[in-house]
């Protein structure tokens, strides 16, 4: 202890005294005055960690000076209006947390054509009641093959079918006066292979090949392929794939998306800088990409590492120096016990539900809740001043992220189970509903993932009857569990897939695209005759939003479990002042009852916020099949 108090003074002086030489860079203002006030606070965090990262090295110190003295030029660049978001948000650090949140989510050229067509969507925005809206990677990425957008080129140019840096810098302005967060993705694991870093290398430039994991024969590779699981079989073996030069380079995802290398503190420098730079265009949360990867060490993994929570806090720390009202939201499509790692207020203080989401699925094929009930009691309630953000789809495909020891727990054998769900989703299962398409389909591991949108897969494609109701169900449970509800845009008017995603330049071998459509005009020009499936799906949802927003016992993550006694049906409580909201939901496909005696613990008098009527539990409820209730109780006297 007293050795690391020496560091962190003697590196707080060393520190200060090149940031009081750069008084250009930091000058003598409240503007300067504000950034030493908050040095003054997360330094020694952000000493510690960047010393836990680097400090075998000579440099460490030159390197953290660096790091700090680029903060402070970052800051002093960032526009007044973000820095009174800053000061707002300060005093104001649960806003995420409201119960009028509520996401959207797009691919900006298949839903609105470029940046000035998502500003003409306005409107609809507010109509829906977005209050978050995150956009698809629309950086410079390689053309056809660009991983949808996930192989950045150039973290600093919008890709130029969508518009520049400038519209889009005005497009987050506008969103902010309307009460609208940007959030955009942080592909911080990997750049493209056309990346100015990843050219330098390809051309030998040593400097830059440390930026990367690039190794001159087989030997290292071979090494750490012995641990390293396969993510992207259809596209590679392994984990490394081989230069022109006959180098060999970390692709953990595409050949075109290599790995960067964060035993090399330039490399945490330069990202840093991007990420600072993307944070002064406007972005208010930044979608941390692939967190699970982003360290590498020899007999590991190389997946959720301790050093990748380092990384992740020490670029949190750099954003509440530079831009502190910026967050972060981890993806980490994994373990779920590794999913919760990532959530704290000074790591991630926003995480995607993977779980949550793959078992709404799971129970919709199954018509038993157990799984799900299990998971919201043991694995929904995380650390103050963080949330999740709660989705039934997003652009990704859906794989079965359950731990099997929770399944065991059940008698349910976990790889049967997930080869029973990939049967039934792909409709290769007697009875099934869903048309979906398999994703990664891996016949030597029994691997794999499925695609399609959320309507295709509940059975409005089918022309089942209840699809609307199964539709409404799903998201019934995002958007009452406690978290942000992310809707995937499009799917708030059913969408369905497009069998023709194929047909366009790169997108043939990644079947994902099935489930991104181009904006469904037709199907939004339906949305308010409730007489059609779009119709009577919108309405359903809006009716959620606005319930939602009226009710605070919804805000927060906070959520009690609740047995209903029943395997077809979900039950959760979250906790209000003097009330609280019980959710309902039956997964079944026929009417369900809930005892008077199930409901004891309530006042007999309820109400159903979803109808705006009073109920009386002493009665009993009655679900319909797929349906699904929000009453609001007192506990009883």
């Amino acid at each position: 202890m007293v050795e690391s108090t020496v560091v962190d003074e003697a590196s707080r002086l060393h520190v200060l005294t090149a940031l009081a030489a750069g008084a250009d860079i930091l000058p003598e203002d409240p503007d300067g005055a504000a950034f030493r006030r908050r040095f003054d606070l997360h330094f020694p965090e952000l000493c510690r960690l960047f010393h836990d990262l680097y400090g075998s090295r000579p440099d460490w110190l030159e390197q953290l000076t660096a790091l700090l003295l680029q903060a402070a030029r970052s800051w002093t660049e960032r526009p007044p209006e973000l820095k009174a978001l800053d000061a707002e948000r300060e005093h104001n650090s649960g806003w995420f947390q409201s119960e009028r949140m509520l996401g959207g989510v797009c691919y900006v050229d298949r839903y609105a054509a470029d940046l000035d067509g998502v500003r003409a969507r306005l409107p609809y925005f507010k109509e829906l009641g977005l209050s978050y809206l995150h956009l698809m990677p629309l950086f410079l990425a390689p053309e056809p093959l660009s991983d949808g957008g996930y192989a950045v080129s150039s973290y600093r140019k919008v890709n130029p079918k969508l518009g520049t840096m400038e519209q889009l810098r005005a497009l987050a302005a506008e969103l902010r006066a309307n009460g609208i967060s940007l959030v955009v993705d942080f592909i911080f694991n990997h750049t493209s292979n056309e990346h100015e870093w990843a050219r330098k290398a390809a051309a030998g430039d040593a400097d830059y090949s440390d930026y990367y994991w690039i190794y001159p024969d087989r030997k290292m590779p071979d090494a750490f392929e012995e641990d390293v699981r396969e993510i992207f079989p259809d596209d590679h073996p392994g984990s490394f794939v081989e230069l022109a030069d006959g180098r060999w380079v970390w692709a953990t995802f595409h050949t075109f998306q290599w790995d960067l290398n964060y035993a090399n503190p330039e490399v945490f420098r330069a990202m840093a800088g991007e990420m600072l730079f993307l944070a002064n265009q406007g972005v208010e949360i930044l979608r941390m990409d692939a967190v699970a990867f982003i360290w590498k060490q020899l007999g590991t993994p190389c997946e959720n590492l301790p050093e990748a929570h380092t990384l992740l806090q020490a670029f949190n720390a750099v954003c509440r120096l530079a831009a502190p009202s910026v967050l972060f939201k981890s993806e980490a499509i994994v373990h779920p016990d590794e999913v919760a790692q990532y959530i704290d207020p000074a790591e991630c203080q926003l995480s995607y539900n993977p779980l949550q989401m793959a078992l709404i699925w799971e129970a919709m094929a199954t018509r038993e809740v157990s799984l799900l009930a299990q998971a919201l009691e043991r694995r929904h309630n995380i650390p103050a001043g963080t949330s999740w953000v709660n989705y039934v789809r997003s652009h990704d495909d859906i794989g079965w992220t359950f731990a099997d020891e929770d399944a065991a727990e059940l008698g349910i054998n976990g790889y049967d189970h997930r080869r029973f769900l990939n049967s039934f989703y792909v409709n290769r299962f007697p009875g099934s509903f869903a048309r979906g398409v398999p994703f990664q389909d891996n016949p030597r591991t029994g691997d794999c993932r499925i695609s399609g949108t959320t309507a295709s897969l509940l059975g409005l494609e089918d022309g089942s009857s209840q699809a609307v109701a199964r539709i409404l169900l799903a998201h019934s449970v995002a958007f009452s569990t406690g978290g942000i509800p992310l809707l995937y845009l499009g799917d708030e008017v059913g969408q369905l897939n497009d069998y023709q995603y194929a047909l366009e330049e790169g997108h043939g071998a990644d079947s994902r695209w099935v489930h991104r459509p181009h904006f469904p005009a037709e199907r939004y020009a339906r949305r308010h005759r409730p007489s059609t499936p779009e119709g009577a799906v919108f309405a359903g949802l809006r009716k959620m939003v606005s319930v939602r927003a009226s009710a605070p016992e919804l805000a927060g993550t906070r959520l009690v479990e609740f047995s209903t006694n029943n395997a077809g049906v979900l039950g959760y409580q979250r906790p209000g002042a003097g009330t609280q909201i019980l959710a309902l939901a039956n997964f079944s496909d026929g009417p369900q009852t809930i005892s008077a005696a199930t409901l004891s613990g309530f006042a007999a008098d309820a109400v159903d916020l979803l109808a705006g009527s009073k109920v009386r539990l002493d009665e009993g409820i009655v679900l319909g099949p797929h349906g699904f209730v929000w009453l609001r109780v007192r506990a009883a006297p």
